[in-house]
Protein backbone atom coordinates (compact mmCIF):
# COMPACT_ATOMS: atom_id res chain seq x y z
CA UNK A 1 0.00 0.00 0.00
CA UNK A 2 1.63 3.20 -1.24
CA UNK A 3 -0.73 5.69 0.35
CA UNK A 4 0.33 7.78 3.29
CA UNK A 5 -1.43 6.76 6.51
CA UNK A 6 -2.72 9.32 8.99
CA UNK A 7 -4.02 6.85 11.62
CA UNK A 8 -2.13 3.69 12.53
CA UNK A 9 -4.06 1.07 14.49
CA UNK A 10 -4.21 -2.70 14.93
CA UNK A 11 -6.48 -4.48 12.48
CA UNK A 12 -5.55 -8.09 13.15
CA UNK A 13 -7.36 -10.71 15.27
CA UNK A 14 -6.58 -11.91 18.79
CA UNK A 15 -5.03 -15.17 17.59
CA UNK A 16 -2.13 -13.37 15.88
CA UNK A 17 1.16 -12.92 17.70
CA UNK A 18 2.68 -10.34 15.36
CA UNK A 19 0.75 -8.11 12.99
CA UNK A 20 2.49 -5.79 10.50
CA UNK A 21 0.70 -2.60 9.48
CA UNK A 22 0.36 -2.64 5.67
CA UNK A 23 1.29 1.03 5.27
CA UNK A 24 4.96 2.06 5.47
CA UNK A 25 4.74 5.85 4.86
CA UNK A 26 3.44 8.17 7.61
CA UNK A 27 2.95 11.91 7.87
CA UNK A 28 4.16 14.01 10.70
CA UNK A 29 1.41 14.24 13.35
CA UNK A 30 0.03 10.83 12.36
CA UNK A 31 -1.99 9.22 15.20
CA UNK A 32 -0.74 5.88 16.54
CA UNK A 33 -3.33 3.84 18.53
CA UNK A 34 -2.12 0.94 20.70
CA UNK A 35 -4.68 -1.14 22.60
CA UNK A 36 -4.25 -2.87 25.96
CA UNK A 37 -2.10 -6.03 25.88
CA UNK A 38 -0.34 -4.66 22.80
CA UNK A 39 2.95 -3.01 21.93
CA UNK A 40 3.93 -1.19 18.70
CA UNK A 41 7.51 -1.24 17.42
CA UNK A 42 8.93 0.85 14.61
CA UNK A 43 11.38 -0.94 12.28
CA UNK A 44 13.65 0.80 9.81
CA UNK A 45 16.23 -0.87 7.61
CA UNK A 46 15.83 -4.13 9.58
CA UNK A 47 16.48 -2.43 12.93
CA UNK A 48 13.98 -2.17 15.80
CA UNK A 49 13.93 1.47 16.87
CA UNK A 50 11.08 2.94 18.97
CA UNK A 51 8.53 1.00 21.08
CA UNK A 52 5.09 2.32 22.14
CA UNK A 53 2.81 0.95 24.85
CA UNK A 54 -1.01 1.14 25.18
CA UNK A 55 -2.55 4.57 24.41
CA UNK A 56 -2.92 7.21 21.66
CA UNK A 57 0.34 8.66 20.38
CA UNK A 58 1.06 11.56 17.95
CA UNK A 59 4.01 10.70 15.77
CA UNK A 60 6.56 13.49 15.72
CA UNK A 61 10.30 13.49 15.67
CA UNK A 62 10.11 14.28 19.39
CA UNK A 63 7.98 11.20 20.11
CA UNK A 64 10.01 8.89 17.86
CA UNK A 65 13.50 10.29 18.20
CA UNK A 66 15.28 7.15 16.95
CA UNK A 67 13.20 7.03 13.78
CA UNK A 68 13.62 10.84 13.41
CA UNK A 69 17.40 10.58 13.60
CA UNK A 70 17.37 7.78 11.04
CA UNK A 71 15.19 9.87 8.75
CA UNK A 72 17.48 12.87 9.11
CA UNK A 73 20.41 10.77 7.98
CA UNK A 74 18.49 9.28 5.04
CA UNK A 75 16.23 12.11 3.82
CA UNK A 76 17.77 15.22 5.33
CA UNK A 77 14.77 15.69 7.70
CA UNK A 78 12.09 15.63 5.06
CA UNK A 79 8.73 13.94 5.67
CA UNK A 80 6.89 11.65 5.35
CA UNK A 81 8.17 8.94 7.66
CA UNK A 82 9.05 5.72 5.92
CA UNK A 83 9.30 2.72 8.25
CA UNK A 84 7.53 -0.47 9.23
CA UNK A 85 5.19 -0.75 12.24
CA UNK A 86 4.68 -4.11 13.97
CA UNK A 87 1.97 -4.76 16.55
CA UNK A 88 2.86 -7.36 19.20
CA UNK A 89 -0.11 -9.17 20.80
CA UNK A 90 0.88 -9.92 24.41
CA UNK A 91 -2.24 -11.90 25.33
CA UNK A 92 -1.87 -15.60 26.05
CA UNK A 93 -2.42 -17.71 22.97
CA UNK A 94 -4.34 -20.75 24.11
CA UNK A 95 -4.29 -24.36 22.98
CA UNK A 96 -1.22 -24.38 20.75
CA UNK A 97 -0.98 -28.07 19.90
CA UNK A 98 2.23 -30.06 19.91
CA UNK A 99 3.26 -33.69 19.51
CA UNK A 100 6.28 -35.92 18.91
CA UNK A 101 6.89 -36.66 15.23
CA UNK A 102 8.11 -40.18 16.06
CA UNK A 103 8.08 -42.71 18.90
CA UNK A 104 10.43 -42.49 21.89
CA UNK A 105 12.34 -45.60 22.98
CA UNK A 106 11.66 -46.53 26.58
CA UNK A 107 13.19 -49.38 28.62
CA UNK A 108 11.12 -50.46 31.63
CA UNK A 109 13.60 -50.17 34.54
CA UNK A 110 12.29 -53.08 36.64
CA UNK A 111 11.93 -55.77 33.99
CA UNK A 112 14.29 -54.29 31.39
CA UNK A 113 11.69 -54.67 28.61
CA UNK A 114 12.13 -52.16 25.72
CA UNK A 115 9.26 -50.63 23.76
CA UNK A 116 8.34 -47.31 22.09
CA UNK A 117 6.02 -44.58 23.39
CA UNK A 118 4.76 -41.26 22.03
CA UNK A 119 3.30 -38.07 23.56
CA UNK A 120 1.12 -35.16 22.52
CA UNK A 121 -0.63 -32.22 24.11
CA UNK A 122 -1.19 -28.48 24.11
CA UNK A 123 0.51 -25.40 25.47
CA UNK A 124 -0.21 -21.70 25.98
CA UNK A 125 2.23 -19.13 24.60
CA UNK A 126 2.72 -15.45 25.39
CA UNK A 127 5.21 -12.75 24.41
CA UNK A 128 7.58 -11.80 27.20
CA UNK A 129 10.01 -9.57 25.23
CA UNK A 130 8.55 -7.98 22.05
CA UNK A 131 11.84 -6.46 20.84
CA UNK A 132 13.68 -9.77 21.20
CA UNK A 133 10.89 -11.63 19.39
CA UNK A 134 11.05 -9.28 16.41
CA UNK A 135 14.83 -9.15 16.25
CA UNK A 136 15.18 -12.95 16.52
CA UNK A 137 12.36 -13.94 14.17
CA UNK A 138 11.44 -11.12 11.78
CA UNK A 139 15.03 -10.42 10.85
CA UNK A 140 15.71 -14.11 10.13
CA UNK A 141 12.50 -15.14 8.36
CA UNK A 142 13.23 -14.00 4.82
CA UNK A 143 10.54 -14.34 2.22
CA UNK A 144 7.72 -14.55 4.79
CA UNK A 145 4.29 -13.95 3.32
CA UNK A 146 2.43 -11.19 5.20
CA UNK A 147 -0.86 -11.79 3.46
CA UNK A 148 -3.94 -12.56 5.55
CA UNK A 149 -2.84 -9.73 7.89
CA UNK A 150 -0.13 -11.70 9.67
CA UNK A 151 -1.84 -15.06 9.99
CA UNK A 152 0.83 -16.61 7.81
CA UNK A 153 3.54 -15.28 10.08
CA UNK A 154 1.78 -16.69 13.19
CA UNK A 155 1.45 -20.06 11.54
CA UNK A 156 5.09 -20.00 10.64
CA UNK A 157 5.93 -19.00 14.21
CA UNK A 158 4.02 -21.96 15.67
CA UNK A 159 5.59 -24.42 13.27
CA UNK A 160 9.08 -23.08 13.80
CA UNK A 161 9.06 -24.27 17.41
CA UNK A 162 7.80 -27.80 16.71
CA UNK A 163 11.32 -29.21 16.30
CA UNK A 164 12.34 -27.61 19.59
CA UNK A 165 9.36 -29.16 21.41
CA UNK A 166 9.75 -32.57 19.78
CA UNK A 167 13.47 -32.72 20.59
CA UNK A 168 12.93 -31.70 24.19
CA UNK A 169 10.14 -34.27 24.66
CA UNK A 170 12.20 -37.08 23.16
CA UNK A 171 15.17 -36.14 25.30
CA UNK A 172 13.45 -35.77 28.65
CA UNK A 173 10.23 -37.86 28.62
CA UNK A 174 11.79 -41.28 29.28
CA UNK A 175 14.34 -39.84 31.70
CA UNK A 176 11.64 -38.02 33.68
CA UNK A 177 9.50 -41.17 33.97
CA UNK A 178 12.46 -43.13 35.34
CA UNK A 179 13.64 -40.31 37.63
CA UNK A 180 10.20 -40.03 39.23
CA UNK A 181 9.91 -43.84 39.52
CA UNK A 182 6.60 -43.81 37.64
CA UNK A 183 5.01 -47.10 36.59
CA UNK A 184 4.43 -46.81 32.86
CA UNK A 185 1.06 -48.58 33.27
CA UNK A 186 0.01 -45.80 35.66
CA UNK A 187 1.33 -42.96 33.52
CA UNK A 188 -2.07 -41.24 33.27
CA UNK A 189 -2.06 -40.63 37.02
CA UNK A 190 1.19 -38.64 36.72
CA UNK A 191 0.58 -36.47 33.65
CA UNK A 192 0.38 -33.27 35.69
CA UNK A 193 3.76 -33.87 37.30
CA UNK A 194 5.37 -34.82 33.98
CA UNK A 195 3.87 -31.72 32.34
CA UNK A 196 5.48 -29.46 34.94
CA UNK A 197 8.85 -31.20 34.52
CA UNK A 198 8.85 -31.00 30.72
CA UNK A 199 7.73 -27.34 30.77
CA UNK A 200 10.89 -26.46 32.72
CA UNK A 201 12.96 -28.33 30.12
CA UNK A 202 11.36 -26.59 27.11
CA UNK A 203 10.95 -23.06 28.52
CA UNK A 204 14.58 -21.85 28.02
CA UNK A 205 14.34 -22.46 24.25
CA UNK A 206 11.27 -20.21 24.00
CA UNK A 207 12.67 -17.49 26.28
CA UNK A 208 15.58 -17.12 23.90
CA UNK A 209 13.09 -15.77 21.34
CA UNK A 210 11.20 -13.51 23.73
CA UNK A 211 8.37 -16.01 24.38
CA UNK A 212 7.19 -17.73 27.54
CA UNK A 213 5.03 -20.79 28.26
CA UNK A 214 2.45 -20.02 31.00
CA UNK A 215 1.03 -23.54 30.81
CA UNK A 216 2.23 -26.79 29.26
CA UNK A 217 0.08 -29.92 29.13
CA UNK A 218 0.75 -33.55 28.25
CA UNK A 219 -2.70 -34.80 27.32
CA UNK A 220 -1.77 -38.25 26.09
CA UNK A 221 1.09 -40.75 26.30
CA UNK A 222 0.71 -43.33 23.55
CA UNK A 223 1.53 -46.84 24.78
CA UNK A 224 2.36 -49.72 22.39
CA UNK A 225 -0.62 -51.96 23.12
CA UNK A 226 0.23 -54.22 20.16
CA UNK A 227 3.84 -54.73 21.19
CA UNK A 228 4.37 -58.30 22.56
CA UNK A 229 6.92 -57.02 25.03
CA UNK A 230 4.45 -54.51 26.38
CA UNK A 231 1.69 -57.12 26.68
CA UNK A 232 4.03 -59.44 28.56
CA UNK A 233 4.97 -56.63 30.94
CA UNK A 234 1.29 -55.85 31.54
CA UNK A 235 0.60 -59.52 32.37
CA UNK A 236 3.52 -59.63 34.80
CA UNK A 237 2.35 -56.39 36.39
CA UNK A 238 -1.17 -57.84 36.77
CA UNK A 239 0.15 -60.97 38.50
CA UNK A 240 2.37 -58.84 40.73
CA UNK A 241 -0.57 -56.58 41.55
CA UNK A 242 -2.74 -59.55 42.53
CA UNK A 243 0.05 -60.92 44.70
CA UNK A 244 0.49 -57.57 46.40
CA UNK A 245 -3.25 -57.31 46.95
CA UNK A 246 -3.28 -60.75 48.58
CA UNK A 247 -0.34 -59.77 50.76
CA UNK A 248 -2.06 -56.51 51.66
CA UNK A 249 -5.24 -58.36 52.61
CA UNK A 250 -3.24 -60.79 54.74
CA UNK A 251 -1.47 -57.85 56.39
CA UNK A 252 -4.79 -56.16 57.08
CA UNK A 253 -6.23 -59.35 58.58
CA UNK A 254 -3.14 -59.82 60.72
CA UNK A 255 -3.25 -56.20 61.87
CA UNK A 256 -6.95 -56.52 62.66
CA UNK A 257 -6.39 -59.71 64.66
CA UNK A 258 -3.51 -58.08 66.50
CA UNK A 259 -5.64 -55.05 67.26
CA UNK A 260 -8.46 -57.24 68.56
CA UNK A 261 -6.00 -59.19 70.71
CA UNK A 262 -4.62 -55.93 72.06
CA UNK A 263 -8.11 -54.70 72.90
CA UNK A 264 -9.00 -58.00 74.60
CA UNK A 265 -5.78 -57.93 76.62
CA UNK A 266 -6.48 -54.35 77.63
CA UNK A 267 -10.02 -55.25 78.71
CA UNK A 268 -8.71 -58.20 80.74
CA UNK A 269 -6.11 -55.98 82.34
CA UNK A 270 -8.76 -53.42 83.26
CA UNK A 271 -11.00 -56.14 84.74
CA UNK A 272 -8.07 -57.61 86.69
CA UNK A 273 -7.15 -54.18 88.00
CA UNK A 274 -10.77 -53.61 89.00
CA UNK A 275 -10.94 -56.94 90.85
CA UNK A 276 -7.57 -56.28 92.44
CA UNK A 277 -8.78 -52.87 93.53
CA UNK A 278 -11.96 -54.31 95.05
CA UNK A 279 -9.95 -57.01 96.85
CA UNK A 280 -7.50 -54.43 98.13
CA UNK A 281 -10.34 -52.22 99.35
CA UNK A 282 -11.96 -55.17 101.14
CA UNK A 283 -8.63 -56.15 102.68
CA UNK A 284 -8.01 -52.63 103.90
CA UNK A 285 -11.54 -52.43 105.32
CA UNK A 286 -11.00 -55.71 107.17
CA UNK A 287 -7.68 -54.45 108.49
CA UNK A 288 -9.36 -51.24 109.58
CA UNK A 289 -12.10 -53.12 111.46
CA UNK A 290 -9.49 -55.40 113.05
CA UNK A 291 -7.45 -52.41 114.16
CA UNK A 292 -10.57 -50.78 115.60
CA UNK A 293 -11.51 -53.98 117.42
CA UNK A 294 -7.98 -54.37 118.78
CA UNK A 295 -8.01 -50.74 119.85
CA UNK A 296 -11.35 -51.17 121.64
CA UNK A 297 -10.14 -54.37 123.33
CA UNK A 298 -6.91 -52.68 124.36
CA UNK A 299 -8.84 -49.69 125.67
CA UNK A 300 -11.18 -51.96 127.67
CA UNK A 301 -8.24 -53.91 128.99
CA UNK A 302 -6.44 -50.76 130.03
CA UNK A 303 -9.63 -49.50 131.69
CA UNK A 304 -9.87 -52.74 133.66
CA UNK A 305 -6.25 -52.47 134.69
CA UNK A 306 -6.79 -48.88 135.72
CA UNK A 307 -9.89 -49.79 137.75
CA UNK A 308 -8.05 -52.66 139.45
CA UNK A 309 -5.10 -50.40 140.25
CA UNK A 310 -7.44 -47.77 141.73
CA UNK A 311 -9.11 -50.41 143.91
CA UNK A 312 -5.70 -51.68 144.95
CA UNK A 313 -4.54 -48.19 145.86
CA UNK A 314 -7.71 -47.67 147.90
CA UNK A 315 -6.99 -50.91 149.75
CA UNK A 316 -9.88 -53.15 148.67
CA UNK A 317 -10.74 -55.65 145.98
CA UNK A 318 -13.87 -56.84 144.26
CA UNK A 319 -14.22 -59.48 146.94
CA UNK A 320 -14.45 -56.76 149.58
CA UNK A 321 -17.28 -55.11 147.61
CA UNK A 322 -19.20 -58.39 147.42
CA UNK A 323 -18.73 -59.09 151.13
CA UNK A 324 -20.00 -55.60 151.86
CA UNK A 325 -23.12 -56.29 149.79
CA UNK A 326 -23.62 -59.59 151.65
CA UNK A 327 -23.39 -57.87 155.01
CA UNK A 328 -25.85 -55.22 153.92
CA UNK A 329 -28.32 -57.82 152.73
CA UNK A 330 -27.86 -59.79 155.95
CA UNK A 331 -28.51 -56.67 158.00
CA UNK A 332 -31.67 -55.92 156.06
CA UNK A 333 -32.85 -59.48 156.65
CA UNK A 334 -32.29 -59.18 160.38
CA UNK A 335 -34.25 -55.96 160.45
CA UNK A 336 -37.27 -57.68 158.89
CA UNK A 337 -37.30 -60.64 161.29
CA UNK A 338 -40.53 -61.01 163.30
CA UNK A 339 -42.64 -59.36 160.76
CA UNK A 340 -44.40 -62.67 159.95
CA UNK A 341 -45.67 -63.34 163.54
CA UNK A 342 -46.57 -66.75 165.09
CA UNK A 343 -44.41 -69.62 166.05
CA UNK A 344 -43.16 -70.20 162.68
CA UNK A 345 -42.19 -66.55 162.25
CA UNK A 346 -38.55 -67.03 163.15
CA UNK A 347 -38.03 -69.79 160.69
CA UNK A 348 -39.95 -67.87 158.06
CA UNK A 349 -37.82 -64.79 158.74
CA UNK A 350 -34.64 -66.78 158.45
CA UNK A 351 -35.82 -68.39 155.28
CA UNK A 352 -36.89 -65.02 153.96
CA UNK A 353 -33.50 -63.63 154.88
CA UNK A 354 -31.75 -66.40 152.97
CA UNK A 355 -34.00 -66.08 149.98
CA UNK A 356 -33.52 -62.32 149.91
CA UNK A 357 -29.78 -62.66 150.15
CA UNK A 358 -29.71 -65.30 147.43
CA UNK A 359 -31.87 -63.08 145.22
CA UNK A 360 -29.33 -60.27 145.63
CA UNK A 361 -26.73 -62.59 143.98
CA UNK A 362 -24.16 -62.04 146.73
CA UNK A 363 -24.43 -65.09 149.06
CA UNK A 364 -21.48 -67.37 149.55
CA UNK A 365 -21.73 -71.05 148.82
CA UNK A 366 -22.21 -72.07 152.47
CA UNK A 367 -25.17 -69.66 152.93
CA UNK A 368 -26.76 -70.66 149.68
CA UNK A 369 -26.60 -74.39 150.50
CA UNK A 370 -27.92 -73.83 153.95
CA UNK A 371 -30.93 -71.77 152.97
CA UNK A 372 -31.78 -73.96 150.01
CA UNK A 373 -31.96 -76.90 152.36
CA UNK A 374 -34.17 -74.98 154.73
CA UNK A 375 -36.63 -74.12 152.02
CA UNK A 376 -37.17 -77.74 151.12
CA UNK A 377 -35.32 -77.74 147.81
CA UNK A 378 -37.11 -74.67 146.43
CA UNK A 379 -35.13 -73.11 143.58
CA UNK A 380 -33.86 -69.61 144.26
CA UNK A 381 -34.76 -67.24 141.46
CA UNK A 382 -31.14 -66.05 141.12
CA UNK A 383 -29.37 -69.41 140.92
CA UNK A 384 -25.83 -69.26 139.51
CA UNK A 385 -25.81 -69.21 135.74
CA UNK A 386 -25.47 -72.48 133.94
CA UNK A 387 -22.47 -71.49 131.88
CA UNK A 388 -20.01 -70.35 134.52
CA UNK A 389 -16.60 -69.12 133.42
CA UNK A 390 -13.17 -69.54 134.92
CA UNK A 391 -10.81 -66.72 135.70
CA UNK A 392 -7.92 -66.86 133.24
CA UNK A 393 -5.59 -65.63 136.01
CA UNK A 394 -6.37 -67.68 139.10
CA UNK A 395 -8.79 -70.32 137.71
CA UNK A 396 -11.61 -69.49 140.11
CA UNK A 397 -15.22 -69.92 138.99
CA UNK A 398 -16.80 -66.69 137.91
CA UNK A 399 -20.54 -66.06 137.25
CA UNK A 400 -21.44 -65.47 133.65
CA UNK A 401 -22.50 -61.88 134.22
CA UNK A 402 -19.49 -60.89 136.34
CA UNK A 403 -17.02 -58.40 134.88
CA UNK A 404 -14.18 -59.16 137.33
CA UNK A 405 -12.90 -62.25 139.11
CA UNK A 406 -14.22 -62.51 142.70
CA UNK A 407 -10.88 -63.83 143.90
CA UNK A 408 -8.16 -61.80 142.15
CA UNK A 409 -10.08 -58.92 140.51
CA UNK A 410 -8.93 -59.74 136.96
CA UNK A 411 -11.29 -58.37 134.31
CA UNK A 412 -13.26 -61.14 132.62
CA UNK A 413 -13.77 -61.09 128.85
CA UNK A 414 -17.35 -61.50 127.71
CA UNK A 415 -18.37 -64.67 125.91
CA UNK A 416 -20.41 -64.68 122.74
CA UNK A 417 -23.75 -66.46 122.67
CA UNK A 418 -22.18 -69.49 121.02
CA UNK A 419 -19.06 -69.65 123.30
CA UNK A 420 -18.36 -71.31 126.70
CA UNK A 421 -15.40 -71.83 129.01
CA UNK A 422 -14.41 -75.49 129.24
CA UNK A 423 -14.47 -76.51 132.95
CA UNK A 424 -11.74 -79.01 132.25
CA UNK A 425 -9.07 -77.02 130.37
CA UNK A 426 -10.35 -73.48 130.96
CA UNK A 427 -10.22 -72.61 127.27
CA UNK A 428 -12.87 -70.53 125.51
CA UNK A 429 -14.47 -72.77 122.87
CA UNK A 430 -17.61 -72.90 120.73
CA UNK A 431 -20.74 -74.12 122.54
CA UNK A 432 -21.46 -77.85 122.01
CA UNK A 433 -21.49 -81.19 123.73
CA UNK A 434 -17.70 -81.58 123.84
CA UNK A 435 -14.70 -79.27 124.26
CA UNK A 436 -12.89 -78.62 120.97
CA UNK A 437 -9.57 -78.28 122.83
CA UNK A 438 -9.44 -81.20 125.31
CA UNK A 439 -12.49 -83.28 124.34
CA UNK A 440 -14.13 -83.06 127.76
CA UNK A 441 -17.92 -83.65 127.76
CA UNK A 442 -20.17 -80.69 128.51
CA UNK A 443 -23.16 -82.99 129.25
CA UNK A 444 -23.78 -83.93 132.92
CA UNK A 445 -26.34 -86.57 133.91
CA UNK A 446 -28.21 -86.80 137.18
CA UNK A 447 -27.08 -89.88 139.11
CA UNK A 448 -30.60 -90.35 140.45
CA UNK A 449 -32.93 -89.95 137.46
CA UNK A 450 -30.42 -89.92 134.55
CA UNK A 451 -31.62 -86.62 133.11
CA UNK A 452 -29.18 -84.26 131.36
CA UNK A 453 -27.99 -81.40 133.51
CA UNK A 454 -26.34 -78.26 131.98
CA UNK A 455 -22.65 -77.84 132.63
CA UNK A 456 -22.05 -76.10 135.95
CA UNK A 457 -25.46 -77.00 137.40
CA UNK A 458 -25.55 -77.97 141.09
CA UNK A 459 -29.05 -79.53 141.21
CA UNK A 460 -30.95 -81.77 138.79
CA UNK A 461 -33.65 -79.82 136.98
CA UNK A 462 -36.00 -82.84 137.01
CA UNK A 463 -35.74 -84.39 140.47
CA UNK A 464 -33.82 -81.68 142.43
CA UNK A 465 -31.03 -84.10 143.38
CA UNK A 466 -27.92 -82.23 144.57
CA UNK A 467 -25.00 -82.90 142.31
Amino acid sequence: MKQIAEIIKYEGDNSTFIWKHPCEDFNNMTQLIVHESQEAIFFMNGQALDLFGPGRHTLTTQNIPLVGKALNRVTGGETPFHCEVYYINKTVQMAVKWGTDSKVRFIEPTLGIPFAIGASGEMNLAVSDARRLLVKLVGTMNGIAWEDRGAGFTKSLSQSFRPLISTAIKTHLSASIKAQNINILEIDENLEMLSAILREKILPGFEEYGLTIPQFYISNVLLPEDDPNFRRMRELQTVSFQTKMAEAEATVRSAKAEAEATVTAAQRKIELERQTTETEIARREAERRLIEAQAEAQAAKMAGYAEAEIMQVKGYTQKDIIEADVKKAFAEGLGNMGANGGGSGVIGDVIGLGVGMAAAGAVGSQFGDMFKGMTGGAQAPAEAPVNEEKCPNCGSAVPANAKFCLECGTKIEKLADDEVICPSCGKKVRRGKFCLECGASFINKCPKCGSEVPAGGKFCLECGEKL
